[in-house]
């Protein structure tokens, strides 16, 4: 047995005999309530997409999809109707304020006016409501092709559309509660992502929403880049991702001012 194993497993023992002291992470539940909601209703769709029937589907879809952003937006005005100061939430990894709260809030009801929007041309029978829905029968059948107008004809609906775009829109609402880069980033990659796929959803031009959908993910590849990226850099200059960290750093003008205006630059 070699030694780093005899090291490993003796670091091991001494965990386990201190009883595994390893603290549980504090989580303020009410102050993440409206991304937890969110990301559940999100979660609630894609489970409705494995078990429920296609006749219902898409009348359940919208129903979940408006019961969570709509109880979303109400814990977002309970929240800023507490008038507390600045909370710091999930380990330092989400801020919760004022200007927060009135960002979220912003978000989920635009995000609640397109819900409505696309359900109210999407929700009807037949092929007539089919054809004046937004988005395509079936994202796997090619544009143009007998597979294609089959499921049009047949008044198949999408639905998939509802569980990503309540992801997305839990990605923006997490993006200005971040207080730090790493959850920034996260934040942003879960907001795009969906976005991706609902730009290659279009039920006219097909093919140009396709090319747009390859374009968004490309740009949106070069910006992640970018982005970690600036935060590797700030991190060499600071010492942190922690935003409250780097603002410190930078009112003691500590670091190296080559890194730091690299960051700046990306």
């Amino acid at each position: 047995m070699s030694a780093s194993s005899h090291v490993g497993g003796a670091l091991a023992h001494g965990v386990l005999a201190q009883g595994g002291d390893i603290p549980a992470p504090h989580i303020e539940y009410d102050q993440l309530g409206p991304m937890l909601l969110v990301f559940g209703a999100a979660i609630a769709g894609v489970l409705v997409e494995a078990f429920v029937g296609r006749r219902a589907r898409y009348w359940t879809q919208v129903a979940v999809s408006v019961l969570g952003l709509a109880g979303a937006f109400v814990w977002t005005i309970v929240l800023a109707a507490k008038d507390k100061p600045h909370h710091v939430a999930a380990e330092g990894a989400i801020g919760v304020d004022g200007a927060t709260l009135f960002l979220q809030g912003t978000i989920l009801v635009l995000a609640l006016v397109s819900l409505l929007l696309i359900a109210e041309r999407g929700g009807g029978r037949g092929a007539a409501s089919v054809e004046g829905g937004h988005f395509t029968a079936q994202a796997a059948a090619l544009p143009g092709t007998e597979a294609e107008q089959q499921t049009m004809a047949a008044g198949i609906r999408q639905t998939e559309v509802f569980p990503l775009l309540l992801f997305a829109v839990g990605g923006m609402v997490m993006f200005p509660a971040s207080n730090d880069l790493l959850t920034m980033f996260v934040a942003l990659e879960v907001m795009s992502l969906p976005l991706y796929i609902l730009c290659g959803l279009a039920r006219r031009r097909r093919l140009l929403s396709q090319e747009a959908a390859v374009k968004y993910f490309l740009l949106g590849a070069f910006s992640s880049a970018f982005f970690l990226y600036g935060a590797a850099l700030l991190y060499g200059y600071a010492g942190s991702v922690r935003l409250s960290v780097i603002s410190a750093q930078l009112s003691r003008d500590a670091g190296s001012e080559t890194l730091l205006l690299g960051a700046s630059r990306c």
